[in-house]
């Protein structure tokens, strides 16, 4: 039985390609108001279990429940509370940026549609672009661009693939400020995959780390830094990454 406060409830989920398991066996929960890293190296079964979260790909087998619902039976009851975000998925590229929000506010069945985007773009400071095609944007306008477009309908449950990727410091540190604020005052559920360690420190209550389509490692930062031995979460990454023991990080900073 899943627990009273969890969002997300994944269980036992395998997802294969052919000869290939890319998810082997997953299963954790979200739960309700928190934000939570789902970290691992490039082809450790992130984007593929997002996107089975998103019903966009089917599992071999398992179970998937957001806010209660089966996603494999009842998506259509939730996928509005939802949202997702990446800066590797583009938007219509010759559409202007308005164009594309607008197109995207009308999908969500937004009230106010105009409205709606006039104010997302006033909260990510992208109201100085909004008339230009989304091509001719840089990689981080469309990172932004691709953020106000989740956050248009003010979904529950926001679903984040790098959410800071291709921002500059400054930049990225706002959309965390931002993201921050947004789950504070909202009360939504956040979870993002990232190779930002940092970003993930400051962010997340929760971390789940993945190798090989399995998850190998959970606890809070705080948590996975003390067990390892480590001084930060980047180190804990590399040392999973790397199928280092627990027992092996002792030796190595005793080397340093």
């Amino acid at each position: 039985m899943d627990p009273p406060d969890a969002v997300v409830a994944v269980d036992t989920l395998v997802k294969r390609f052919a000869a290939v398991t890319a998810v082997d066996a997953v299963s954790f929960t979200v739960a309700a108001g928190s934000t939570t890293a789902l970290l691992g190296g490039n082809g450790a079964g992130k984007t593929t279990t997002l996107a089975i979260l998103l019903g966009l790909l089917l599992p071999t087998s398992g179970a998937v429940r957001v806010f209660g619902e089966d996603m494999l039976r009842h998506r259509h009851r939730v996928l509005g509370r939802m949202n997702f975000s990446s800066p590797y998925v583009d938007l219509p590229r010759r559409l202007s940026v308005a164009e594309n929000l607008s197109v995207y506010g009308h999908l969500y069945g937004l009230e106010s549609v105009k409205d709606r985007v006039r104010a997302v773009a006033r909260d990510l400071d992208i109201e100085p672009f909004l008339d230009r095609p989304t091509g001719e944007l840089s990689a981080g306008q469309k990172t932004r661009v691709a953020l106000a477009k989740a956050l248009l309908n003010e979904p529950d449950l926001l679903l984040l693939d790098e959410p800071t990727a291709s921002l500059d410091p400054d930049t990225g540190d706002w959309v965390r400020s931002y993201l921050e604020t947004y789950r504070h005052r909202t009360g939504a559920t956040i979870l993002l995959a990232s190779h930002n360690m940092g970003e993930v420190e400051r962010l997340c209550d929760h971390v789940l780390m993945m190798r090989t389509g399995r998850i190998v490692d959970r606890g809070s930062p705080d948590d996975l830094i003390a067990r390892y031995g480590r001084r930060t979460l980047e180190e804990v990454f590399l040392d999973i990454a790397r199928d280092r023991r627990r027992g092996d990080t002792d030796r190595d900073t005793a080397a340093q």
